[in-house]
């Protein structure tokens, strides 16, 4: 698996701080995405006292966490809804030329994922580590139609 056909993405880097005695003290949290364009896609949280150490962190948890996308000309094989602690996600297919209707969150991991054309809207709680989280759970539960009737052989 060779790194370089990866590319990554920032979605957000936020500064949180604590009061100590001497004053306050910083640390950073990074969200990244890294995908191939090809239906793999990852998405990891990093956090550490600097910017560049939490982003690094960031990459590598996310290289970690991939996941195999089906696509199905360009879009999504069905219709998901998924909730993630207290933010609502809903995917829904679209025909080619539609282009990737979405907000910032799932447009990165989406368009990283190798999606072209989809439908995406964001419910409930906007936080974006939340938005990012149940994105990736809804393509992680996406089924093609040989792999729902494979399923459904071996039920009956």
């Amino acid at each position: 698996m060779p790194e370089t056909d990866f590319e990554e993405k920032m979605i957000m880097i936020r500064r949180t701080a604590k009061t100590y005695k001497g004053g306050r003290r910083f640390r950073f949290g990074a969200l990244a995405v890294v995908g191939d364009r090809q239906g793999r896609v990852g998405v990891g949280l990093g956090k550490a006292k600097e910017v560049p150490l939490a982003v690094q962190k960031a990459q590598n948890i996310a290289r970690r966490n991939l996941i195999e996308v089906p696509l199905e000309n360009g879009t999504i094989p069905h219709e998901i809804e998924v909730v993630y602690e207290s933010s609502r996600v809903i995917l829904r297919p679209a025909a080619p030329g539609t282009g990737v209707i979405a907000g910032k969150v799932p447009r990165a991991i989406l368009e990283l994922a190798g999606v072209t054309d989809i439908l995406t809207k964001v419910l409930g709680s906007r936080n974006e580590i939340n938005v990012a989280y149940a994105t990736i759970e809804a393509l992680k539960q996406l089924q093609t139609w040989d792999e729902v009737k494979k399923m459904r052989k071996e039920a009956s």
